[in-house]
């Protein structure tokens, strides 16, 4: 004799940053993706030059977006934080590990569609960024070594 089992009442979570964005960052290819209400075509790839990244910031001012969550685990995020935050942007670059032990997402697409997600309810954490002019100097004091 087999239960039907009933549907649970869904909680939803609430909304911490209903105009959030997030890239999964890759060497030669960007994968984004906004919120499906966003855009009709939420997931969007684009290349790493630098026409490419100035396409990224286009359409997610298009796309009303203030918030963009990126992951990365080389330094392929430079280039992209910078010009997203040129534009006026709010960025922070994730750590690859907090975001990657879900079952399921095999894919850059569904990696960008579920930190977006995650981004959007407030539960990515941001990796330490200095300020420009404190990363610039530490820039500058590596070089001299």
């Amino acid at each position: 004799m087999s239960q039907t089992k009933r549907p649970r009442k869904s909680r939803g979570l609430s909304s911490v940053h209903p105009a959030a964005a997030a890239i999964d960052i890759g060497a030669t290819m960007h994968v984004a993706a906004v919120g499906p209400d966003r855009d009709k075509e939420p997931v969007r790839t684009f290349r790493t030059f630098t026409g490419g990244l100035e396409r990224l910031a286009d359409w997610f001012a298009r796309c009303g977006i203030k918030t963009i969550a990126m992951e990365s685990t080389g330094v392929y995020w430079i280039p992209v934080f910078e010009i997203l935050e040129q534009r006026g942007f709010e960025v922070i670059v994730v750590n690859a590990r907090d975001a990657k032990h879900v079952p399921g997402r095999k894919t850059d697409v569904s990696d960008a569609q579920w930190l977006q997600r995650l981004h959007e309810h407030g539960l990515l954490r941001a990796s330490f960024r200095p300020q420009a002019e404190i990363a610039g100097l530490r820039a500058y004091l590596r070089q001299r070594e």
